[in-house]
């Protein structure tokens, strides 16, 4: 009896266990089937046949979304299923659209299907290209639109006004639509910034970095009491800065950074202030840093270089608990740095660099445990290398212009993290210790102009595997070459040897292709410049100095040098003889004065025409210039026996060193303050380079090239080489 209830009580579970299955069973089915409105989905399909995926040209990331828009296969014909696509659960209506990163290629036509989706509230389409052309209007007719993305995705042209009658929209991202030279493709001037904005009074977000606007910034930013992100970097953005935009209730992020004649400083901030990131780097903002910023309990990040901040740093500052990003570089700021900044623990950046600090007293940043990046120069120290052997996660330390004396200490060797180390511009002295090979994740050593001594083998070098950027220059150090059998030297990017008492080109240079740096300047080496130097990085090198040697000529002459990409070639202060070697269309300084060269000049030379600077005094030339040299459209060459005559150098302001075409494959981006060459006796005679600036990318270089080139001459002098 027992027994027959117990079947009957589980025949009767298993029952009602079938039944539910077949009833949710048919409830996903029968919701599945009311989702994926026919239309949208034949309008989804008709833009799938309107645009061309092309995932050569796109990072390694992208995939087509589209690919899956099909009637067939998973999923069906239900497009709420299709990757990219969100659909609303009750009504299945079409309300998200992410193509971020699909491969799209082309144009999308104002009357594209996309534009009948009029339900949708979120349209992604960022990192695609849709190859120049313009922002469609057709995005007018998606009236329900909350969030709008077509950042990094090739748009160009005037933004159309119709985006102002998207009032719904809560995010608007159209940053970063440049071309490969990063000049700004989308525009923003009828209508205006401030046209645009008229009826996005529920913005949060609003990012347009790299929009050429040419405006002020529009007063009507202060009322939009709903924004939390503002990113406006590089607009071209001028006059002053409403200081009340700093105040809005739910501001987070606010970011105005390129533009270089945007003026303003900084408010009293309240102390409820939801402020999380200030980013005013490249900007005129001036003043004082008011006292009341340590009000700013949220702030995590503060970046202001390169702006015209000045007077003391407010002992406030270091009351901003959360700060984990602190750049001050490149203002006026002066006085002693603050100790209160010993307490800012959370900080993961710090950079003080140019500016007028002063004192002694320096703050114990050995004691900021989390920071990665430490960068300290400028300071007039004369001190030993503060005691930072705390900082076990610092990646990237810069301690350059600073003044510092002594031994390169052993506790340095224990920042295992370290991958930038930058100690230039010291009087540090005694030997490169050998410890330095503990460094595993060193890429870059930057020693340049200490008093550092002794011999240094490339065998330890060679032993930091990730080393590419390596400079030695202008020590009293004797570098040895030669290296061990079965010693493998990696591939250098950077190599600076000037002043190491180098008697021929170093035999390791034949092997290196991935060079765009070398300096031998300042050395004994002898006779002819190898022929395997044409080889050596041949596609990659941008800067060659071989100055202030015994170089009687090159082996294996070339009419025009075969290194496309040199942007910099200084040959000067050499025993060159023979007739004037012509570097390739690509360079932009030319010195080769102080040598024995004869002859004409060569009219191969008007292929030089991004030339800047060229200095050919000092030589046995003969004959007259090229016409072609007062013609370059490019050139400040200017003279009595060409077309340009010689007047007010401020009228010379060339654009960067490495045409545009090499974008950000350049090795090296120079911006020129003042470039004068005189020119006489038939040919040019004088170079002055006047203060020559580097952007972004090597800083250290050209800052030093230009003011310190004096400096330079008298330390190799000093150091017994020849001028």
């Amino acid at each position: 009896m027992e027994l027959l209830l117990y079947l009957y009580g589980l025949v009767g579970f298993l029952f009602i266990q079938s039944l539910h299955d077949i009833i949710v069973v048919a409830d996903t089915f029968s919701s599945k089937q009311s989702l994926c409105n026919e239309d949208e989905r034949s309008a989804l399909l008709q833009f799938k046949e309107s645009i061309v995926v092309n995932c050569a040209s796109h990072d390694p990331y992208s995939f087509p979304k589209v690919a899956s828009w099909k009637l067939d296969g998973v999923g069906g014909g239900d497009c709420c299923s299709w990757d990219g696509i969100e659909c609303d659960k009750n009504s299945g209506h079409v309300i998200g659209l992410d193509l971020s990163s699909s491969c799209l290629y082309g144009s999308i036509n104002t009357n594209s299907s996309l534009f009948t989706l009029v339900h949708l509230q979120y349209l992604n389409m960022a990192f695609n290209d849709f190859n120049n052309s313009n922002i469609p209007v057709g995005l007018a007719n998606l009236s329900m639109l909350k969030h709008l993305n077509l950042s990094k995705s090739s748009f160009s042209g005037q933004i159309p006004s119709q985006i102002s009658e998207l009032s719904n929209l809560v995010s608007l991202d159209l940053s970063f639509n440049i071309d490969s030279s990063y000049q700004r493709m989308l525009k923003l001037k009828s209508p205006n910034f401030s046209s645009i904005l008229q009826n996005l009074t529920r913005i949060e977000k609003l990012h347009l970095c790299y929009v050429d606007m040419s405006s002020t910034v529009p007063s009507v930013l202060n009322n939009l009491s709903s924004l939390t992100s503002l990113h406006l970097d590089d607009c071209g953005l001028l006059g002053e800065f409403p200081p009340g935009i700093f105040l809005l209730p739910n501001l987070k992020f606010l970011s105005v950074q390129g533009n270089e004649y945007l003026t303003g400083h900084l408010p009293n901030f309240e102390w409820n202030s939801t402020l999380e990131a200030i980013y005013l780097g490249e900007t005129s903002f001036s003043g004082q840093l008011p006292t009341s910023i340590g009000n700013l309990k949220s702030l995590n990040e503060l970046k202001i270089w390169s702006c015209n901040f000045s007077g003391p740093l407010p002992f406030s500052l270091g009351n901003i608990s959360h700060l984990k990003v602190l750049d001050l570089t490149n203002n006026s700021f002066r006085g002693q740095v603050p100790s209160s900044l010993e307490n800012l623990s959370q900080l993961t950046y710090l950079s003080l660099c140019l500016n007028n600090f002063s004192g002694s007293n320096f703050p114990r940043f050995g004691e900021l445990k989390k920071l990665k990046y430490l960068i300290i120069c400028n300071f007039n120290l004369n001190s030993q290398i503060p005691y930072l052997a705390n900082l076990t996660q610092l990646g990237f330390l810069r301690l350059s212009s600073n003044q510092l004396t002594g031994p390169i200490p052993s506790w340095l060797m224990n920042l295992t993290q370290l991958f930038h180390l930058d100690l230039s511009f010291n009087k540090l002295h005694g030997p490169i210790p050998s410890s330095v090979i503990q460094l595993k994740n060193l890429e870059f050593l930057h020693l340049f102009q200490n008093d550092l001594s002794g011999t240094v083998k490339l065998d330890m070098f060679a032993k930091l595997k990730n080393l590419t950027k390596l400079h030695l220059s202008l020590n009293y150090i004797t570098f040895l070459s030669k290296t061990s059998p079965n010693t493998t030297v990696q591939k250098f990017k950077h190599i600076g040897l000037a002043s190491c008492n180098l008697s021929e080109f170093p035999d390791f240079l034949r092997e290196q292709d991935e060079l765009e740096f070398v300096d031998l300047a300042y050395n004994h080496i002898h006779g002819l410049v190898p022929k395997w130097m044409w080889n050596t990085s041949k596609e990659n090198l941008g800067f060659v100095n071989f100055s202030h040697n015994f170089l009687t000529g090159f082996d294996q002459m070339h009419d025009v040098f075969p290194w496309p990409r040199l942007g910099i070639l200084d040959l000067k202060s050499n025993l060159l003889q023979g007739p004037l070697p012509i570097p390739p269309p690509s360079t932009r300084i030319y010195l080769v004065s102080n040598n024995m060269l004869s002859g004409k000049v060569s009219s191969l030379i008007c292929s030089l025409n991004s030339l800047y600077a060229l200095d050919l005094s000092h030589n046995h030339l003969s004959g007259t210039l090229p016409p072609c040299l007062g013609n370059f459209r490019n050139f400040g060459l200017c003279g009595d026996q060409i077309t340009r005559k010689c007047g007010d150098s401020k009228s010379l302001a060339p654009p960067s060193i490495f045409e545009d075409n090499h974008g950000s494959e350049s090795p090296f981006d120079f911006n020129w303050k003042a470039i004068l060459l005189g020119y006489g006796c038939g040919l040019i005679i004088g170079g002055i380079i006047g203060h020559i600036m580097i952007t972004r990318k090597h800083d250290w270089f050209m800052k030093n090239f230009g003011n310190r080139q004096h400096q330079r001459e008298r330390s190799a002098k000093r150091r017994g080489s020849r001028n």
